[in-house]
């Protein structure tokens, strides 16, 4: 295994399904000794097996991003176990439930943000020291074309996005002259389990269907298509790319 990312390590939220899964597999595969980390233990231990059996270097660990002494241990772990740290997709997220600013429980609102918002501040405060250790590094941070966008009922994901974006665009400036660049991936559709979730509980017609009416491409991504930006933004090769919002989405941020 070589590529973009030979002799770095990479950690992973939410690694264990869907453009984190995908992401794990890339950063092996371009060289990366990898940590995925979730909460769902079965599929993420599968995921760091799939690495290790095709020649790559990959553990599992398990972690709640709610949870700030998961975040701090998980980030030890992977020092630990490789050396160092290079490079961290923050992805883990959910889509929270649908609902609106007049809706919007409390309960909600605070499950969501910290699940999509707090989570990945946590993770940042804990793996630039590590990056700074190696002069340097890339983080890039699971946003939406919701981040820059509006869509009916979805109030708290919205939101939640649009702070990721901020606190990306903050970090990166933090930052720019230590060597540690600070992105934020910016989805459309895609066919991960979350967004068939979504679709189901919001009445949607089949996603396929969706593509056509709102995506110039008109067909949705595989999280495989995500996992290979990601991996390119965390590394050398996107050297001079900071605190930029990455849509990839089929062109439909080009049309409004």
């Amino acid at each position: 295994m070589t590529g973009s990312m030979q002799g770095k390590v990479a950690l992973v939220t939410g690694g264990a399904s869907g453009i984190g899964r995908a992401a794990a597999i890339i950063f092996a595969r371009e060289g990366a000794s990898v940590t995925i980390a979730d909460t769902s233990i079965e599929p993420g231990e599968a995921v760091a097996q799939e690495i290790r059996s095709a020649g790559g270097n990959a553990i599992f660990v398990k972690t709640d991003v709610t949870c700030e002494d998961d975040i701090r241990k998980m980030v030890a772990k992977t020092v630990e176990t490789f050396g160092g740290l290079d490079a961290a997709f923050n992805n883990a997220g959910t889509s929270g439930s649908f609902s609106t600013a007049a809706t919007c429980t409390n309960e909600e609102w605070d499950r969501v943000m910290d699940i999509n918002a707090r989570s990945v501040s946590l993770c940042m405060k804990h793996e630039i020291p590590e990056l700074l250790k190696r002069g340097g590094g890339g983080i890039l941070n699971t946003a939406s074309r919701a981040g820059d966008s509006g869509s009916p009922n979805m109030y708290t994901y919205i939101t939640s996005k649009h702070a990721v974006v901020g606190m990306t665009r903050a970090a990166a400036i933090d930052f720019a002259t230590r060597g540690i660049r600070v992105n934020a991936l910016c989805p459309g559709f895609t066919y991960t389990g979350m967004i068939a979730d979504a679709a189901k509980g919001a009445g949607l017609p089949p996603l396929e269907d969706v593509a056509k009416l709102m995506v110039p491409m008109q067909r949705i991504a595989e999280a495989e298509e995500q996992g290979e930006v990601a991996v390119f933004l965390c590394s050398d090769r996107a050297s001079y790319i900071t605190g930029h919002a990455m849509p990839v989405d089929g062109g439909m941020s080009a049309t409004h």
